[in-house]
């Protein structure tokens, strides 16, 4: 445990900010299996609204540094070829 002021504050602001993170992530998994159900069941509208959703929460996680932008690309990538090639 740290003894110096400075070092206790960033002790608290590490564990606020691992919570944010941790929060951030959570959202993200939950949205990306929200769009994995709804193309397995193989509906379109529930699809396309799932995927709306889980895009702008890897944007949101690109932005706050929670994934790697290339990674953030790679998904909506993969995403975007899954409803395509459901649509067809």
């Amino acid at each position: 445990m740290p003894n110096i002021k400075s070092a206790k504050k960033r002790v608290r602001v590490i564990a606020a900010k691992t919570l944010q993170n941790k929060m951030v992530k959570t959202q993200l998994k939950t949205e990306i299996k929200k769009y994995n159900a709804a193309l397995e069941a193989g509906d379109m509208e529930a699809a396309q609204a799932a995927y709306k959703n889980a895009v702008k929460k890897i944007d949101q996680a690109a932005a706050y540094g929670i994934i790697h932008k290339n990674q953030a690309a790679h998904k909506k990538s993969q995403f975007t070829k899954k409803l395509n090639a459901m649509g067809k």
